[in-house]
C-alpha cells in the first residue's frame, strides 16, 4: 500500500516537522489489526480470574489449571514462525482471515465445552488461530506503515493495546465470571473475532514477498517441532516435576530439534530465519528484553490472581478490579511512552523499563497472608507501567532497520517472543510454586525469581545495546 494512501497532508505548510496524520483508510487498517492483537492478548488473560471457578466446574485441579492457559499457548508459540513465513510467501491477508475464522470457531467450541477434553481442544485450536493472526497481523502493520514516525505511532498503539488487552481481560473475566459464568469469557472472544472478521476483508490489501522463494520445509519442521516439544516439557514439568520420562524425552528432543534448526538454517538457500538478522544486536537483545518482560509479567499476574483469591479470599470481581487498576495505569503509560522513547530512544527505554519492572515486582515480596489489596494493586500497577514501556520499545528496537521483504521474519521473531514469553513463564516458574508447602510461600518464591530475571535482563540489554549496532 502506498504511503500516500496512509497519510493526510496538512492543508498548508506548518514548518519543517509537520506531524503525519493518518488517513481514514489507514485508521481503519490500524483498527482492524490492533483489534485482532487486542483480542489475542485478551484470550491470554480473560480466563485467569475465572480459573478457580472453571476448575471446579470442569473437574480440573489446581495443578491442572495451568493447562487452560498452556493448551492455548502451546500451538500459538510453536507455529508462529512457520505461519509468519507462509504468510510472507503466499499472502498475509489471506492467512490473517483464515486465522480469524479458526479462532472464532474454536472460541465457540470452548464456550460450549462439556468436559476438560473438549475445553482444552477448543483452547488448542484458539492457539492455532492465534499463531496465524499474530505474525500476519504484525507483518501487515509493518509493511503497511513505512519506517519512521508513522510506523512508530502504529507500533506504539499496537503495543499499548497488547498490554491493555491483557489487563482488560482480567477485569472482563472477573465481571463476566461473577455475573454470567466463566463460559461467557469464551463467548466474548467468539463475538470479537466475528466483528474483526467482518471488517477485515474491506480494510486490508493483499501483501506478500515479491520474489516468493521456496518454503524452507526442513527449517519449518525442526523449529516447530522443537518449540512444541520444549513448551510441552516445561508445561508438564510444572505439574509433575522434571523426573518424568516424557518430560525428559521431550525436553531433550526440543533442544536437539532447535539445535538442528540452527544447522539447517546455515545451509538453506531460503532460510526460515535469517541468521545474519539474529546476529544484529538490536534483534538479539531486543527479543531478550521482550521475552523477559512478557514472561515475568504473565507469571506475576497468574500467581497474584491465586494469591488474591485463595490467600486473601477476594472474589473474581474484586480480583478483576485490582487488575483493572493495572489496566488504567497501562493506558496512562501508553500516552507518554512514545514521548519517552522519542526523548531517550527505544533502547534506553527498554533497559530502564526492565529494571523498573523488576523493582516493582520485588515490592510484591512485602505482601503478607493478611495484607490489604491496595499494596498489591499499587505494586502491580507500577510494574505494569514499566512493562508497557518495555513492550513498545522492544518492538521498535527489533524491527528498526529491517527491509520490507524481511519484515515477516523480524515480526515473526517479535511475535514468537511474545507468545513463547506468555507460554514458558507460568510453567517454568510454576515448578517453583508447586514445590512449596503453601501457596503463599510459592507466590513469594515466584515473584522473587521474576524480579531477579527482570533486573538481570535490564542489565544485559543496557550492556548489549549501549552502542549503535553495526
Amino acid at each position: 500500500m502506498a504511503i500516500e494512501n496512509l497519510t493526510t497532508p496538512p492543508a498548508r505548510p506548518v514548518g519543517p516537522a509537520a506531524p503525519v496524520r493518518l488517513s481514514r483508510r489507514a485508521r481503519l487498517v490500524l483498527f482492524v489489526l490492533c483489534a485482532a492483537q487486542f483480542m489475542v492478548a485478551l484470550d491470554f488473560s480473560v480466563l485467569n480470574v475465572a480459573l478457580p471457578v472453571l476448575g471446579r466446574d470442569l473437574g480440573l485441579g489446581r495443578s491442572g489449571l495451568q493447562w487452560a492457559v498452556t493448551a492455548f499457548a502451546l500451538p500459538s508459540g510453536g507455529f508462529l514462525l512457520l505461519f509468519g513465513r507462509i504468510a510472507d510467501l503466499y499472502g498475509r491477508r489471506r492467512l490473517f482471515l483464515a486465522g480469524l475464522a479458526v479462532f472464532g470457531a474454536s472460541s465457540v467450541l470452548a464456550t460450549l465445552a462439556w468436559d476438560p477434553a473438549s475445553f482444552l481442544a477448543g483452547r488448542a485450536l484458539q492457539g492455532l488461530g492465534a499463531a496465524v493472526i499474530v505474525p500476519t497481523g504484525m507483518s501487515l502493520l509493518t509493511t503497511t506503515f513505512p519506517e519512521g514516525p508513522l510506523r512508530d505511532r502504529a507500533l506504539g498503539i499496537s503495543g499499548t493495546l497488547l498490554s491493555l488487552g491483557f489487563t482488560v481481560g482480567m477485569v472482563a473475566g472477573g465481571v463476566l465470571t461473577d455475573t454470567l459464568g466463566w463460559r461467557s469469557t469464551m463467548g466474548l472472544l467468539a463475538a470479537a473475532s466475528a466483528l474483526v472478521l467482518a471488517l477485515a476483508p474491506r480494510a486490508l490489501s493483499e501483501s506478500r514477498t515479491p520474489d516468493r522463494p521456496r518454503l524452507d520445509v526442513p527449517g519449518a519442521l525442526t523449529v516447530t517441532g522443537g518449540l512444541l516439544a520444549l513448551i510441552y516439557s516445561l508445561s508438564t514439568a510444572a505439574e509433575r516435576g522434571f523426573g518424568g520420562a516424557d518430560v525428559l524425552v521431550t525436553l531433550v528432543a526440543g533442544l536437539v530439534l532447535l539445535a538442528a534448526f540452527v544447522v539447517v538454517e546455515t545451509r538453506s538457500a531460503a532460510p526460515l530465519v535469517s541468521l545474519p538478522m539474529l546476529r544484529r544486536r538490536t534483534v538479539a537483545f531486543g527479543n531478550l528484553g521482550g521475552l523477559a518482560t512478557i514472561s515475568m509479567m504473565t507469571t506475576t499476574v497468574f500467581v497474584l490472581t491465586l494469591y488474591l483469591q485463595e490467600v486473601l479470599g477476594l472474589s473474581p470481581l474484586g480480583t478483576g478490579l485490582v487488575f483493572g487498576a493495572q489496566g488504567v495505569a497501562s493506558a496512562a503509560a501508553g500516552v507518554y511512552a512514545a514521548r519517552v522513547i522519542g526523548r531517550i530512544g527505544a533502547r534506553r527505554t527498554l533497559a530502564l523499563s526492565l529494571l523498573g519492572q523488576g523493582v516493582f515486582t520485588a515490592a510484591l515480596l512485602t505482601l503478607g497472608e493478611e495484607s490489604g489489596v491496595w499494596p498489591a494493586t499499587v505494586a502491580v500497577s507500577l510494574a505494569s507501567v514499566c512493562h508497557l514501556g518495555a513492550i513498545i520499545s522492544y518492538g521498535l528496537t527489533v524491527t528498526s532497520g529491517v527491509p520490507d521483504e524481511e519484515q515477516g521474519l523480524a515480526t515473526g521473531l517479535v511475535t514468537t517472543t511474545q507468545q513463547v514469553g506468555m507460554t514458558v513463564g507460568i510453567p517454568l516458574l510454576g515448578v517453583l510454586a508447586t514445590t512449596q508447602g503453601s501457596l503463599y510461600g510459592g507466590v513469594r518464591l515466584v515473584t522473587g525469581a521474576a524480579a531477579l530475571v527482570l533486573v538481570a535482563a535490564g542489565v544485559a540489554v543496557a550492556a548489549g545495546l549501549r552502542r549503535p549496532a553495526a
